[in-house]
């Protein structure tokens, strides 16, 4: 079966690529006289007039007005970046920026934090990065840190060594000692072979395997930290997340220069929900994915596209990063700007893994 471009012959596919580079680069309709003056396409004025008819009926180049050039559909953009894009490797600039950051990573938070943060500094659209789910990143290692008034920090550390904290309201009272043991102890249920689908659910089942076969006042210990193991993982720590920085950066493109556009845009982006739907298809891939207009179903206004890969440590698939931008983005820099950054920050959190 044909791609979507199959019917083209050599100087349609000329055609098009030229147009769709020029529209991104100016924003504007594309007449044939500009890109004949602009591109060696060896060919008449009145046969690049033809030929953007024809991709015109074909769908992949729409006519916005009637006495204006063309502008790509998604469905021409979808052609140019599987088949005609010419992708260059990134700047040594922007290796240097992406390589400095993963080499001065010292903890996996702030590391996916910047990260998005670069993404948006390199692309100037919208970086995004997703924070490892709790099945692929399980919490390894529970502290508690007591507080004043029975309250006390529960300190969780994930496999990949995200640290989340969440504060417990004690409802018995336990000392310095009682809840070192008991963080010892639940630390190693944690660290035990998974039986369960869960933290909690594999703790709960352990503790209550011991309780059952120990009589002695290790009891009590044993029912206090259950408890506080109830009250620790409830919501679940650890929970995935979404950083995003620069979504700001839609307002700067004429295409969301209308106010309800952007707004709807925006609420898009405040719908963390929605972006993980879209980010978790990339999760099982191997490479960038690029999901153009509505093909990622992330905003129902349109005009967006998403560029994003994999991270993780080794062969483990940890979560995703992005840039979110017009339709109208520079594909030929963005795709290897996302692709180097995954590369980079798995080998950072390989090398943080071994430094922990």
């Amino acid at each position: 079966m044909p791609g979507p471009g199959g019917e083209l012959d050599r100087r349609e596919r000329e055609v098009l690529r030229a147009l769709v580079q020029d529209y991104i680069q100016t924003g504007e309709p594309v007449a044939s006289q500009p890109l004949l003056a602009r591109h060696e396409l060896e060919c008449s004025p009145a046969t690049v007039r033809s030929v953007m008819a024809d991709l015109e009926a074909l769908g992949f180049l729409d006519k916005p007005h009637a006495s204006a050039g063309r502008i790509p559909t998604a469905r021409g953009y979808r052609l140019y970046v599987d088949s005609l894009l010419k992708v260059r490797p990134p700047s040594p600039q922007d290796r240097d920026r992406i390589e400095q950051l993963a080499h001065r990573a010292n903890d996996v938070a702030s590391l996916l934090e910047d990260t998005a943060d670069l993404l948006h500094s390199l692309s100037h659209h919208a970086g995004v990065v997703t924070t490892p789910r709790p099945r692929s990143d399980p919490v390894r290692q529970l502290e508690f840190v007591r507080l004043r008034e029975n309250r006390v920090l529960a300190v969780f550390v994930t496999e990949a060594g995200i640290v989340t904290n969440k504060l417990v309201q004690l409802e018995f009272p336990m000392d310095a000692s009682e809840l070192e043991r008991a963080a010892n102890y639940l630390t190693e249920k944690l660290q035990s072979p998974v039986g369960a689908p869960g933290e909690l659910e594999r703790i709960r089942e352990h503790v209550l395997g011991d309780m059952r076969a120990d009589h002695s006042a290790l009891q009590e210990l044993l029912q206090k930290a259950l408890a506080l193991a109830e009250q620790s993982f409830s919501d679940g720590p650890g929970v995935e997340r979404v950083l995003v920085d620069g979504e700001e950066s839609f307002l700067d493109a004429p295409e969301f220069a209308n106010v309800r556009k952007a707004r709807a845009l925006l609420r898009a982006f405040a719908e963390k929900d929605r972006i993980l739907r879209v980010l978790d298809r990339v999760l099982t891939a191997q490479e960038v994915q690029i999901f153009i207009g509505a093909e990622s179903e992330f905003a129902q206004v349109g005009d967006v596209s998403v560029v994003a890969a994999p991270y993780g440590r080794g062969d483990h698939v940890l979560g995703t990063l992005a840039v979110v931008g017009p339709t109208r983005m520079n594909y030929a820099r963005v795709i290897p700007l996302v692709d180097l950054t995954a590369r980079q920050i798995s080998r950072a959190l390989a090398a943080l893994s071994e430094g922990g």
